[in-house]
């Protein structure tokens, strides 16, 4: 009989043996990225105070008044210049990105060149 892996029970094991290594703290947060099979959601946290700082998802209204123009990458691209705008305005200029144990390509690429785009430095 052939069992059928659980992908999302490795990916958390994967996030999990990253997160020993990254940690966020107030001069220099961590970028988290989680994506759902519809929606992308970028968190940045300060793990030393245990606070989201700046967040940003498809589900915010300045996004999803763009998402009939554009398809789950380019939605990807748009949340990450948001959440990079958000983190300017809070006085956020670099961060540590956490891929949150998914592949980096795909959305997960997109979040991180938006960010880029919109002056994020990582």
């Amino acid at each position: 009989m052939v069992s059928k892996k659980d992908k999302n029970k490795i990916r958390l094991i994967r996030h999990m043996r990253v997160r020993k290594k990254i940690s966020g703290t107030a001069q220099c947060p961590r970028f988290s990225v989680y994506r759902s099979l519809k929606h992308i959601y970028v968190q940045v946290i300060d793990d030393a105070a245990g606070t989201t700082l700046v967040s940003a998802s498809t589900m915010d209204e300045a996004v999803k008044a763009q998402l009939a123009q554009v398809d789950k990458k380019g939605a990807a691209k748009l949340v990450g210049k948001l959440a990079a705008e958000r983190c300017k305005q809070s006085g956020i200029d670099s961060v540590v990105f956490d891929r949150g144990g998914y592949v980096y390509t795909g959305r997960v690429a997109q979040v991180a060149a938006g960010a880029r785009e919109a002056g994020l430095d990582f």
